[in-house]
């Protein structure tokens, strides 16, 4: 009886999450705890037991695309090459971007300073200032590119997830080499506006 308790309790577990996940990527950070309990199926009770607040649930949902994001930004911090890093970094993003509303939106608006993704953001960015530091010391980079650029970048690409998923993945691909073509060091490079302080907007809605 316990063991067809514990694997009720499992299934119900991974349908929540199986449907939190759908619902975030189609609908972005709107939806609320009682539309996931009523797609799983399991009553608010069973929902709130598993995952007592939306947050947890997001946190929860989001886990593996948490750790492919790490996991470009990683990679392309350890390239030699700070440029073709920075290019793996953006073109990554950029396609997560497009592939899943919600999870950016979490990215971008973790509630909460000390929530899973808050904590995670405040590490990505510190690794890509310095992946940025380099490009600039090697003359890849313009002088005058910032991270808030970056965060612009994946701002802009939001609306990428509008469109239909077979075209996705290959906008987004080319919304990142025109972004790129913009950050390279050119002697043609005009001057830029002010560049407004997107990473602490960021922090500001956190």
């Amino acid at each position: 009886m316990t063991q067809n308790l514990r694997a009720d309790a499992r299934e119900n577990r991974d349908r929540i999450l199986g449907t939190a996940r759908e619902l975030l990527s189609e609908r972005g950070l709107g939806i609320s705890m009682r539309d996931v309990a009523r797609h799983a199926g399991v009553g608010p009770a069973t929902l709130y037991r598993r995952f007592p607040t939306k947050q947890v649930l997001v946190d929860a949902a989001f886990a593996d695309e948490l750790r492919a994001c790490r996991q470009i930004v990683e990679d392309g911090c350890a390239d030699p090459d700070p440029w073709r890093g920075l290019t793996t970094v953006i073109e990554g993003l950029s396609v997560l971007n497009a592939r899943n509303r919600g999870f950016v939106d979490a990215y971008m608006s973790a509630g909460g300073r000390t929530s899973l993704f808050a904590r995670h953001r405040s590490a990505v960015l510190r690794q890509l200032e310095a992946l940025a530091a380099r490009a600039k010391r090697d003359g890849s980079l313009r002088t005058d590119f910032s991270v808030d650029d970056l965060v612009l970048v994946l701002l802009a690409g939001r609306g990428l997830s509008s469109t239909s998923p077979e075209v996705r993945t290959d906008a987004a691909r080319r919304f990142a080499a025109l972004a790129l073509d913009a950050f390279r060091a050119d002697s043609g490079n005009g001057a830029l506006p002010r560049c407004p302080s997107l990473v602490g907007e960021v922090a500001r809605l956190s």
